[in-house]
């Protein structure tokens, strides 16, 4: 009496938990117990991931770190403007800069301006060895030369129109950009002041530079004609961003469109539900009653994974549906070792109860094992991939494979000696060859 009512407790507690887990699970996109959608990686959703790699080389000793965390604070500011909500912007290694951005395709040159160090230079015309050219504008400051450029700007610049539809970026100088822009303009009052952008002239929308001549100083605020729309807007907002202390280069490059991204959902999907129905199938058909058990316990571990899947949460990819597959196969070979170990002990002459307690006890120590050495490998895997740029896959495939390992475990030993001890005791009980493979099954009725 004491035995059953134990058991009875085992499965109130697994009911219970069974419908915690799909009240997290249903519907895959919320949740009933609040906003716990599937988090879907970006070669399901769609989306972009960059990495940038930072010149530190001209950089003072000691100060890489804070260089970098200013690297990614600009970044993440300049990512802000393009609507994104869910970007993810972090610092991988000494010197490089992770990008992820889910569900966003980027133009080129919205890349571009990601990494674009956006610092305006201003340039006077002067004659070098019989040669006109274009130098940094200096002024100095307490006996310290000082090149005026837009590090100087208050993160207040605007695009501005005229009444006659005339576009142009307005700026505003600190207190150190204001004493430089006051000594330039003085002295170069009646001549040409050009502006640079990464080493290359700001060009009008038709093409021509863009110098204009001083007319008057300027100590406090200023304004550049002739940009475009886009270009001043763009400008605008990089500025406003925050200057990148260094400059980036792109060193790795991935874009999936949204649409594929949906394609390939859709074909996990499916390819998910077959896969289980047949194995589901096949262990009804082969394994009778304990196959009915093998897949109710089964759907159990589906539900109870994809829970946990949005608890933690895990970003699911493609390689990490492909882990979860694995596991549920892994969640089957468990329950295979265990009635074949049933089918010994019934073969035996044993009874019912007897063989199932003795069937996983004598099956635990293969589990045990096999599953261990396999969540030894991907932690391996997890860390290997966590070394490498494009190791995101292999860290997909290793987690949700160890999620999925630890689970198929508890649902192996747990939910399915529990539900075949609820057939301990019963009618069925008597009938042996219900609980032994279809051709045992088959050959022992044969005898009789």
């Amino acid at each position: 009496m004491t035995k059953n009512k134990s058991l009875y407790i085992v499965l109130s507690i697994l009911m219970a938990v069974f419908l915690l887990a799909s009240s997290i699970v249903f519907p895959l996109d919320k949740g009933l117990l609040g906003n716990l959608g599937v988090s879907l990686g970006r070669d399901l959703q769609g989306g972009t991931y960059l990495v940038y790699k930072a010149d530190l080389s001209s950089v003072e000793e000691g100060t890489e770190d804070e260089i970098m965390k200013g690297v990614s604070n600009v970044i993440s500011n300049r990512i802000n403007p393009l609507g994104v909500t869910e970007s993810s912007v972090e610092i991988q290694g000494n010197n490089q800069i992770v990008v992820e951005i889910p569900g966003v395709s980027l133009t080129d040159d919205q890349k571009a301006s990601l990494g674009n160090t956006a610092l305006l230079e201003f340039r006077e015309l002067t004659t070098i060895d019989g040669e006109e050219k274009w130098i940094p504008a200096t002024g100095t400051i307490d006996g310290e030369t000082l090149a005026l450029t837009s590090s100087y700007f208050k993160s207040n610049t605007s695009v501005q129109k005229d009444q006659f539809g005339k576009i142009y970026l307005t700026f505003e100088w600190d207190e150190t950009g204001s004493e430089l822009s006051k000594q330039i303009t003085t002295r170069l009052m009646g001549k040409q002041l050009a502006i640079y952008e990464n080493g290359e002239p700001l060009l009008t929308e038709d093409g021509r530079m863009i110098a204009p001549t001083i007319q008057s100083v300027i100590t406090d605020k200023g304004q550049i004609d002739g940009l475009g729309l886009d270009v001043a807007m763009a400008l605008s907002k990089q500025l406003n961003a925050g200057r990148l202390p260094v400059s980036l280069e792109v060193v790795y490059e991935e874009t999936v469109t949204p649409t594929l991204g949906s394609d390939f959902v859709k074909l996990s999907l499916t390819a998910g539900i077959v896969g289980l129905l047949l194995i589901m199938l096949f262990m009804c058909l082969y394994y009778r009653m304990p196959g009915i058990v093998a897949s109710l316990a089964l759907i159990f571990y589906a539900i109870l994974v994809l829970a946990i899947f949005k608890l933690i949460p895990v970003t699911l990819t493609l390689a990490g549906i492909g882990g979860f597959v694995l596991s549920i196969g892994m969640a089957i070979d468990a329950n295979i070792l265990i009635f074949e170990r049933m089918k010994e002990e019934l073969q035996m002459g044993r009874t019912l109860g007897a063989a199932t307690e003795s069937g996983f006890r004598r099956a635990w120590s293969a589990i045990r094992d096999s599953n261990i050495t396999t969540m030894l490998v991907c932690v391996i895997l997890f860390w290997v991939g966590s070394s490498t740029v494009e190791g995101a896959q292999v860290r997909g495939f290793s987690l949700t494979l160890f999620i999925g390992i630890c689970v198929s475990m508890f649902t192996a030993i747990t939910v399915s000696r529990s539900l075949l001890r609820v057939f301990v005791g019963t009618k069925l009980a008597k009938k042996t060859h219900l609980f032994t493979p279809y051709i045992e099954g088959k050959l022992k009725v044969n005898n009789d």
